[in-house]
């Protein structure tokens, strides 16, 4: 009755729940196009070896980077139907989750989990040469709810995340941030943030989507602007959604969080 999460870094997570290990928008190398990680380090293969799927919330590069996504093997890329079809056809392992539909993931030890699509709203700085469906997930096994929220802004309709999921949200994987002090529409800042998890009624919370990458010009940025995201939104639900439990991780740091909404370090 546990899931353990491990953040690599930007909206990358390690899920380890009812015997499945999944990934989400791998990014597995030092950069992502032109933006940099933080430090010039790839994560830890052992972090994230034995992925048993992968979870593709939309195809922006710094989601949907292909080297990644070939370095986990070939393994199931869940993904919106039309996103799966373009990463297909790129070599890739793509099945499509139509909205409504679960889909099944079996772990290499014979565990289980359920998949499903959610709705987000990340319309922004569409490309013209990939697909531009966005979309979130909800994750069930070892009798927990997660809701990886993937990229989106604010809207009414995430309020349904708990109907749609059957379930109450045990965890909730929430962007705070990007790649830049500043935000285009479609996304979360950490006070937006805090409020989304107040409406879905998370117990646990771990922003993701910040702290991680930066363009080249980021050395004429204002100081410190990588380091504000997981506090700022911590803060926030203190302040905005005492229910929930904030729980602010770096890359590379694990925890155990139980359904009874207990987190265990590591």
């Amino acid at each position: 009755m546990s899931v353990r999460v491990c953040w690599l870094g930007h909206a990358t997570v390690v899920l380890d729940v009812g015997g499945v290990r999944l990934v989400t928008d791998p990014l597995l190398r030092r950069h992502a196009g032109l933006l940099r990680r933080r430090g010039g380090v790839a994560p830890r293969t052992s972090d994230w070896r034995g992925a048993d799927a992968a979870l593709v919330s939309h195809l922006h590069h710094d989601h949907a980077e292909l080297g990644s996504l070939r370095m986990l093997g070939p393994v199931p890329v869940l993904a919106a139907p039309s996103s799966a079809h373009w990463l297909t056809e790129r070599g890739l392992r793509g099945v499509g989750v139509a909205p409504g539909e679960w889909r099944t993931v079996t772990g290499a030890t014979g565990g289980t989990a359920r998949v499903r699509t959610v709705p987000a709203e990340h319309g922004h700085r569409p490309m013209p040469h990939r697909p531009n469906a966005a979309t979130g997930f909800v994750v069930q096994g070892g009798g927990l709810t997660v809701w990886f929220a993937g990229d989106t802004g604010p809207f009414p309709g995430l309020v349904r995340v708990p109907e749609l999921a059957g379930a109450p949200v045990d965890l909730a994987l929430v962007p705070v941030g990007g790649w830049g002090p500043r935000l285009s529409g479609g996304h979360l800042d950490p006070v937006e943030a805090a409020r989304v998890c107040a409406l879905v009624r998370a117990r646990v919370a771990v922003p993701v989507h910040w702290g991680t990458l930066h363009a080249p010009a980021s050395r004429r940025l204002p100081a410190g602007w990588m380091d504000r995201g997981g506090p700022a939104f911590e803060a926030a639900v203190h302040r905005l959604a005492p229910e929930v439990r904030p729980c602010v991780l770096r890359p590379g740091e694990a925890v155990v969080v139980a359904a009874t909404g207990e987190v265990d370090g590591e």
